[in-house]
């Protein structure tokens, strides 16, 4: 199974484009912390991830401020050009958006 789940905030993001087939597609920029346990030690971890989203779920994440925390769902694949993986973004939550200072 391929499905990924994240919370994260928009740190960067793309004109809004469109896919040979029509369909709106825009490219945008994640940023998650969080703090995990491996092994039973507790990690912080940091990353930046960049992510997609195409048709009609583009609209909603267009309205997205940057910063605002959200829930994002989807899968990963590879890049166009063959280098790292790219969040391809099905599902977007926002319940409470909470803007981060920077």
């Amino acid at each position: 199974m391929n499905r990924l789940v994240l919370a994260a905030q928009v740190v960067e993001r793309g004109k809004m484009r469109y896919t040979p087939a029509g369909l709106p597609a825009l490219d945008m920029l994640l940023k998650a912390e969080s703090e995990v346990s491996q092994n039973g030690q507790p990690r912080k971890v940091s990353l930046e991830i960049r992510s997609v989203v195409i048709g009609d779920i583009t609209r909603q994440a267009e309205r997205l401020a940057l910063g605002v925390q959200a829930m994002f769902a989807g899968f990963l694949a590879p890049s166009r050009n063959g280098k790292g993986l790219v969040f391809h973004i099905t599902q977007l939550d926002v319940d409470e958006p909470v803007s981060v200072s920077g």
